[in-house]
This record gives structure tokens, sequence and C-alpha cells, in this order.
């Protein structure tokens, strides 16, 4: 995978995490609090400063009450519509 493609797709996974908390009326400090870490964190995420690993995304995920499989749709989705847009 390119670099510009890597960016690309990590940009639409911070921006869904971030995007899904927004939704929820959530906001950073809420998000950290549930995952017992400093408000700092979520935004590093949420910026694309710092990467999460799997494990740290289910995580996520229940600190933002989403299954997993339903946020790994959601991406691919966003993702798919990035590659069409690339090729089409």
């Amino acid at each position: 995978m390119s670099k510009i493609k890597y960016a690309q797709v990590n940009e639409i996974f911070c921006d869904l995490l971030k995007e899904i908390r927004i939704t929820k009326n959530l906001r950073q400090a809420d998000v950290a609090k549930r995952l017992g870490m400093p408000q700092s964190f979520v935004s590093k995420y949420e910026t694309g400063e710092r990467r999460l690993d799997f494990v740290e995304t289910v995580l996520v995920c229940e600190a933002l009450k989403i299954g997993i499989k339903d946020f790994v749709t959601i991406y691919t989705a966003k993702a798919a519509k990035l590659s069409k847009i690339k090729n089409g």
C-alpha cells in the first residue's frame, strides 16, 4: 500500500472514530473517562498523532458503545468509496 493511500485510509479511520463520538454527544473527556485514560489519548488517536492497535480499537468501540463489527462495516464502506473515487 502506498504511503498516500495509507494516509487516506488512516484519516478515514480517525475521522470515523471522531464522527461516532460526536454523533453520540460525547466529549473526548467522556470517552477518555470510560477508557480510564487521559483526554489527550482520545485527542491523539482522533488526530492521527497516535495509532490504535486492534485491541485498543475494540476498547474504544466499547467505550463508544458501537460493536466492532458495525465499526468495521462502516469503515470498510467509507474506504471502498475512496477506492472508487480514486479508480473511477
